[in-house]
């Protein structure tokens, strides 16, 4: 059963967007899985936090909402799931094919699963505002409402990165994939996957059921290629209509995870993995170790330089897991029209070898906390680099 949780905030506007500027412990900047994330470690914390977004918590889904069922046991939002499935089947040229899963995977509802995640900072609503960022100057935040001032300050506002000082590559010229999804009325009971030159050339697409709609779209891994006309004619070839448009730029390398005293998080540090473009799970990941170091600046147990140090190294030590991911999305970029895609895809039906292949994946960013939520949210295990 799906139990309904609505958000109590809405998005300034008009006369409602007065000015702010304040100063405060910690300020987050973005507001969806990688903040929620950070700010759900620091509860308890009895500091002084405040998140900005352009957006209210839960109101802009960009993406196809789908995680490893035991991450959401593990963080106490299993109301927000919509429907588990314990195997992949996958469409190749020369087959269809089942991969079966170590674990499941599950779609959830991300208006949901936000405002229940905020639930758990434990926070008053007056810790989140809307406002816009549009840069920084040191500890000084500039948004459209108005500065804002913190000694810790995070940037998990997505893939423009821009707290970031440094000059960055945009799209399509960056290192980064492409996703477009609709999202239609209906049902289904199969999570699937195309790889499938007649839709992308290099990457795949997919079809999401979550309860009471599907979630179809296209991933390339190639950013100048548009994917907006194949995610429309996979939609027809399922009988959906394209509607509920969203999409996003999606990193696929990591980036620096402290610049000039700021820690970023999420996609702003290119956290989301190669090959698969997934994010949500990272996001947790590395927003949970990045909020406890917060959690231990606050408390007293390391100085932010320390915090900056350790998170930084977290962060890189996760580099040749991505590295190998990002190889491996060349090469099958590479095979997508070729036989050998369909011969790797039925490797992956025996039962052993997905194991080993899914657990080897699962490895690149994991295991998920070990202790649920009793009560007000408790801080959980500090993974450290030499551990990542």
């Amino acid at each position: 059963m799906i139990v309904a949780v609505m958000p109590s905030r809405a998005t300034k506007r008009g006369s409602e967007r007065t000015r702010l500027a304040a100063d405060c412990d910690v300020l987050i900047c973005g507001a969806s899985f990688a903040g929620l994330a950070v700010a759900r470690a620091l509860a308890g914390s009895g500091a002084q936090v405040l998140m900005i977004d352009r957006y209210a918590i839960g109101e802009r889904q960009t993406s196809a909402c789908a995680v490893p069922t035991n991450w959401l046991l593990a963080l106490d939002l299993d109301q927000a799931l919509r429907q588990s499935f314990g195997e992949f089947v996958v469409h190749t040229p020369g087959a269809t094919v089942r991969w079966p899963l170590p674990s499941t995977f599950s779609t959830f509802d991300y208006e949901q699963l936000c405002e229940l995640m905020w639930r758990q900072t434990d926070l008053p609503d007056s810790a989140f505002e809307t406002a816009t960022v549009t840069g920084r100057s040191g500890h000084t935040v500039h948004t459209d409402r108005g500065d804002l001032r913190a000694p810790l300050i995070v940037d998990a506002l997505g893939w423009r990165r821009v707290l970031s000082n440094t000059t960055t590559v945009s799209p399509p010229h960056a290192p980064m994939s492409r996703g477009l999804e609709v999202h239609p009325a209906g049902t289904g009971d199969a999570m699937e996957l195309w790889i499938d030159p007649g839709y992308i050339r290099s990457g795949y697409g997919w079809s999401f059921p979550a309860a009471d709609e599907v979630r179809v779209g296209i991933g390339s891994f190639w950013p100048s290629h548009h994917v907006k006309e194949p995610t429309v004619r996979l939609a027809a070839d399922l009988d959906l209509p394209p509607t509920g448009y969203q999409g996003n730029w999606i990193p696929h390398q990591l980036r620096p995870a402290v610049e000039e005293g700021v820690f970023f998080v999420g996609d702003s540090a290119g956290h989301c993995l190669p090959l698969t473009a997934e994010g949500i799970r990272t996001a947790f990941y590395f927003g949970l170790a990045c909020g406890e170091r917060l959690q231990g600046v606050l408390a007293g147990h390391m100085s932010r330089d320390a915090a900056l140090r350790d998170y930084a190294a977290f962060s890189a030590a996760h580099k040749r897991k991505y590295s190998l991911l990002l190889g491996l999305q060349r090469v099958i970029g590479q095979l997508t029209a070729t036989p050998a895609i369909t011969v790797l895809a039925r490797a992956l039906e025996n039962p052993r070898v997905a194991a080993w292949v899914f657990g080897r994946y699962m490895a690149a960013a994991g295991p998920p906390p070990r202790h649920t939520l009793a009560g007000p949210p408790a801080a959980t295990p500090m993974p450290s680099a030499a551990t990542a």
